[in-house]
């Protein structure tokens, strides 16, 4: 199975302003996203860039850059146009890895086009198991529930499935089962449909929720799920995300 890996990197994030480039064991946190990528054998790997200072940061083997327009609103319109640079035909498997996760384990990133690829629909996404009340109710905790082909059927920040008869009694533990999933945001799709993906309209879901896998489900279509191979430790959005991304990357170098 062939695919590449498109990473977008946006340089004025709000809560991370200059993100890509904040330091992580002495190199830029981008630097490490695209090892991870090149770790997971991709046939190629694409940082889609909005700031020369990061297409710097990057270069080195086996890493392309698409200089894209700061302008795009969304990581999927930039991986829009990263396609257009790179020239990939409709059925090109891309796997959109966010550009602060520099802890993404390969087998995940192969997991995810491997789920695509297998699954024959629009996106491919992956999830991991949520085993406390505190994540389920934090509204930063993406959750998940799919179906029983393994087909999402929302995506919410809210708790989902609520356990009535449980937080009825308490809401500090949650009861046995392990019915409650986390989304991990990493996806893949065929280039053809990243492109159909970034031309749709906004949903009314995905401007509720803000969160822009909503546009595809509220269009009847469909994207595949299933549990995570390997942990994907958080990601960094924020200085005390990146002060503990530098601790962990100490105790266990990537």
């Amino acid at each position: 199975m062939e695919f590449v890996v498109a990473i977008p990197a946006r340089y004025a994030a709000s809560r991370l302003p200059g993100k890509p480039l904040r330091p992580l064991g002495g190199e830029p946190l981008v630097v490490h996203v695209a090892r991870r990528a090149l770790a997971a054998g991709a046939r190629e790997v694409w940082v889609a860039a909005d700031d020369e200072r990061i297409a710097e940061a990057v270069r080195m083997d086996g890493v392309r850059v698409a200089m894209t327009s700061p302008a795009h609103a969304s990581g999927t319109d930039r991986l829009a146009e990263c396609a257009r640079i790179a020239g990939w035909a409709d059925d090109t498997l891309v796997v959109n890895l966010q550009g602060d996760e520099p802890f993404a384990p390969a087998a995940g990133i192969r997991a995810v086009a491997g789920l695509l690829a297998a699954s024959g629909a629009e996106m491919a996404t992956l999830a991991s198991p949520i085993a406390d009340a505190e994540t389920l109710l934090d509204p930063n905790a993406v959750k998940v529930v799919w179906n029983a082909r393994g087909e999402a059927l929302y995506f919410s920040r809210a708790p989902m499935p609520w356990p009535r008869d449980a937080f009825m009694r308490s809401r500090d533990a949650l009861p046995a089962g392990g019915h409650w999933w986390r989304h991990i945001g990493i996806y893949a799709y065929r280039a053809g449909f990243l492109r159909h993906f970034a031309a749709m309209p906004p949903g009314r879901l995905e401007r509720i929720e803000a969160l822009e896998q909503l546009r595809v489900l509220e269009a009847g279509l469909r994207i595949a799920v299933a549990p995570t191979p390997a942990p994907f430790p958080p990601g960094v959005d924020t200085p005390e995300d990146l002060a503990r991304a530098e601790a962990r990357l100490r105790e266990e170098p990537i």
